[in-house]
This record gives structure tokens, sequence and C-alpha cells, in this order.
């Protein structure tokens, strides 16, 4: 029987957490000089209604077998938002011990799932892991994204991009955002799937690499990414100011699909057309070469039967 030795983990979330209230925020009569910002532990205590001990014990780490009832008074206490309440409680059942730690793997794209995807004619659309590696997206998707697909190094991950790549900074004009995002996106999966060696290699490579990451991690911020706005600075088409809506796909649990429109008749659907447009050039100036040899070899074959 194993679990995850993520105390330190627990730890530094429910202390960050604390750091972001201040007793008039929850209600509590503020005053008197506080050595470390955001409520003292005894507080947290009292709005959650355990023992000063017994959160102390929790806030160190030892949050196996907790109910999820104190669970969702520590919650509530701390004024979690959704998606930090189910960190929380994804820490806590990371924590209890199971005879087998599930392994994390990729699924399978369905090939249903890839027509979907070249149907959206006028969306830029992929489909990622919880690690933010993009498995498959449509030819306008692929184009978006071409800065990070390009470069075999990023191996299609756009936190690597993110963090690891100097283009990053013209990719996104809310470059400090974007890194930001990727980090709390990383974190919640690493709450979900702390199991995942894949997603444990790319946390270690991105904190040994980069600075921005490393701070960022430390925040311990949490988000899901289901719909907003989000804007780029294409190197082909310049700037692009999209609205996105994410989905978790039911077929193939893990995966997260991501579409990109265009406000119509605006500056950004004009410069998204075009950003189609230069897609299917390329794509017509790589199938060229490809049709050559076809032919070549096809005129090869003739000759041989014509010699025989």
């Amino acid at each position: 029987m194993v679990g995850v030795d993520n105390r330190e983990e627990i730890r530094d979330f429910l202390v960050t957490r604390r750091a972001k209230l201040t007793p008039e925020q929850v209600g509590l009569p503020g005053g008197g000089r506080r050595r470390v910002p955001g409520l003292r532990r005894e507080e947290v205590a009292v709005l959650a209604g355990v023992s000063p001990e017994w959160y102390t014990r929790l806030e160190k780490g030892h949050i196996a077998g907790v109910s999820e009832d104190v669970l969702d008074a520590v919650a509530r206490a701390l004024q979690l938002s959704d998606i930090e309440r189910q960190h929380l409680f994804n820490l806590a059942r990371a924590a209890k011990p199971v005879r087998t730690p599930p392994r994390r793997t990729t699924p399978k794209i369905p090939a249903s799932m890839q027509r979907v995807l070249d149907s959206m004619v006028g969306t830029a659309a992929f489909v990622r892991t919880g690690r933010l590696d993009i498995v498959a997206a449509n030819a306008l998707g692929r184009a978006l994204y071409s800065p990070v697909l390009d470069e075999p190094a990023h191996r299609a991950n756009i936190a690597r991009f993110d963090f690891l790549d100097p283009r990053a900074a013209d990719y996104y004009p809310d470059h400090d955002g974007a890194l930001s995002v990727a980090v709390a996106l990383l974190r919640t999966e690493a709450g979900r799937n702390p199991h995942d060696p894949a997603l444990t290699e790319l946390i270690g490579e991105l904190a040994t690499r980069s600075e921005a990451f490393r701070t960022r991690w430390g925040a311990h911020d949490v988000r899901s990414h289901r719909g907003g706005v989000k804007t780029f600075n294409h190197p082909v088409v310049g700037y692009l100011e999209l609205a996105y809506d994410s989905m978790e796909l039911v077929a193939a649990p893990g995966l997260v699909l991501t579409a990109y429109t265009a406000e119509p008749a605006s500056p950004s659907a004009d410069n998204l057309n075009l950003l189609a447009t230069w897609a299917a050039t390329e794509a017509a100036q790589l199938a060229k070469p490809a049709a050559r040899g076809r032919d070549a070899d096809a005129l090869s074959d003739k000759g041989t039967d014509e010699s025989t």
C-alpha cells in the first residue's frame, strides 16, 4: 500500500491560501501587528470549526483520512474557489494509500475525432493533455500554434515553448499572464494525476531551466481553463484576439478540446482568415514534393514493366 508523500505540497497550498485572506474579509476583528500576512492558523481553525491543534496538524500535511465534511469546512474557511477546493480534495485523495498507483498514459485520439477537428472550418482547434501536450489539431490549429509545433525540442508541449523559447515573449502580448496560466494548469494537473511520470519529468525540466517557472510554481495557484479571450502576436499574420472554449472529451478522458474563434467582421477575423490561407499554401507546398516522388515511382515502375 503506497500513497504520494505530498505533505509539503499540502502545507504550501494551505499556507498560500491563508496568506491571501485578511481578518476583515472573513468577518473577524482585525488590528494588531502580524508577523506574516493573512490569517493566523487559529483563526482558520475557528472558522472551520476545528481545534487549532487539529488544523495545525492538517496544515503540516497530515491529510490522509480526513473526512470530506472537514475538508469542505476548511475550504469554506479559506474561501477557496471551486477549482481550489477540487485541488484540495485531489491532494487528499493522492495522500491515501493505494495498492497499485495508477500510471497516467496519453489516451489515443479516435480517427473520428480528427475528422471532427478537420470539419471545423474557420476555427483553430486542437486537443491537448493535462500536461499541455498538443496531440491533435486541425490545419488552422496547427498554423496558430506553429511556433510551438515547429521546434522538435518542445515535443509539441505548450509549456516548454512558453518558458524555454525566447519567441514566446513576442508570441503572447500578455506574456506574463500566459506563463501564469500555464503554471496554474500544470499545478492543477499535478494534483489530479500525481503518479504521471511524464508530468513529473516536465515539471522537473522546467523548474531546472526556468526561473520564471520556479517563481510561479511556488505560488501554488490552480485554475480551470474553460473559456475566455486570448491574444496572440502571430509571426505570420500579426495580432489576433480570439475567444476560446475548452471542453473535456468524454470519449477520451484526460484530453481537452480547445477551439479558437474570432469576432465576425473584426480585424482578428481577417487575420485568422489570412492565417488559414497561409496554412493552405504551406500544405500545398509540402504536398508537391510528395506528389513528384509518387510520380517518379510510378514512371520507374512503368519502365520496369516495359522492360520485362
